[in-house]
């Protein structure tokens, strides 16, 4: 230490917090952190029971009493925990398996809370809006497709992606968008390892972000710092998305378009066999606004009208 360095373990006492007021810091931002999960835990009903669970190679399936959620496959992290059968459980116990550090438990949790947040009830309730039911052509474009929603708006401003979905480029980069893709395992040219998000997302003007932002745990940070921006309207999308109004009420989210099961059979049947899309006549796609979300021109009054310039759809999601 040289003269003119300042002796820490002299500082004045009020400057240095003891260890027990480090420690309730610590807590107080640990709850922070899960206050999200534990909102959309406590959503679910105790007395709904699970019928049948599936962690597949690429998707995963809760099915219980109300209904079936999915989730897009996540492997890794911690070791599994829970190594009991789901059937018979409820759905909200089963649903704090969103909590775990396990990826593949993670999985289970978050496509046990869309057994009971991806409904058409209370989506409805929401005001959301649904895709035609059934197969659609070839080059079809959804009017739930948010990327579609959003693109006549990408022009000049800054659009990240969280997650590289099908096509993506394509849709921001022909609006002249600036386009930043954040992806954990980066593949193409276009890819910016995930940590960046610190640097890119409070400079962004569109934030659309996959639902498996939920399973890994990176949600509650990727929406505070869209929330802390002050300029970021962020979207969430692909069918591992949980939507729920506390989406809406507290993380600051403008958009959910995700899907729920339109056809249970073929959804066994695909994540069982390992199919890598599901969309088509197995799932349903919405799509539903915040209460009072401004800035996109026609959806409230006509959503066929969604996404009519001729933007290549994205019928992949995460």
């Amino acid at each position: 230490m040289t003269m003119n360095e300042p002796d820490a373990t002299h500082a004045p006492a009020d400057a240095r917090p003891d260890r027990d007021e480090l420690v309730a810091r610590s807590e107080e931002i640990a709850h922070g952190r899960w206050h999200l999960y534990d909102e959309l835990i406590d959503g679910v009903p105790s007395d709904v029971l699970v019928r049948r669970a599936c962690l597949g190679s690429a998707w995963t399936y809760v099915e219980a009493e109300c209904g079936m959620g999915v989730a897009m496959t996540c492997r890794g992290g911690a070791p599994r925990a829970d190594k009991g059968s789901l059937v018979g459980r409820s759905l909200r116990e089963v649903a704090t398996l969103s909590k775990s550090w396990n990826m593949g438990e993670a999985t289970l949790g978050v496509a046990a809370l869309n057994a009971w947040y991806s409904r058409r009830e209370p989506l409805r309730a929401m005001g959301a809006a649904f895709d035609d039911e059934g197969e659609q052509p070839e080059g079809h474009e959804r009017a739930t497709d948010a990327f579609a929603v959003y693109a006549p708006q990408m022009a000049g401003r800054n659009v990240c992606v969280i997650g590289h979905f099908p096509h993506v480029e394509r849709i921001a980069l022909q609006r002249g968008g600036n386009l930043t893709v954040l992806e954990r395992s980066c593949t193409s040219d276009i890819d910016t390892p995930d940590p960046a998000c610190e640097y890119v997302i409070p400079e962004q003007d569109l934030l659309f972000m996959t639902g498996v932002a939920l399973t890994n745990k990176t949600a509650t940070r990727l929406l505070e710092l869209a929330r802390m921006s002050g300029r970021t309207r962020t979207v969430m999308v692909g069918p591992s998305i949980v939507p729920a109004p506390v989406m809406f009420s507290e993380q600051g989210v403008e958009c959910l378009a995700g899907s729920v099961v339109a056809d249970p059979d073929g959804v066994r049947e695909l994540v069982e066999r390992g199919a890598g899309q599901m969309f088509g006549s197995s799932l349903l796609m919405f799509v539903c606004f915040a209460p009072g979300a401004a800035g996109i021109p026609g959806v409230a009054e006509d959503p066929g009208r969604i996404g009519a310039a001729g933007t290549p759809g994205v019928a992949g999601g995460r």
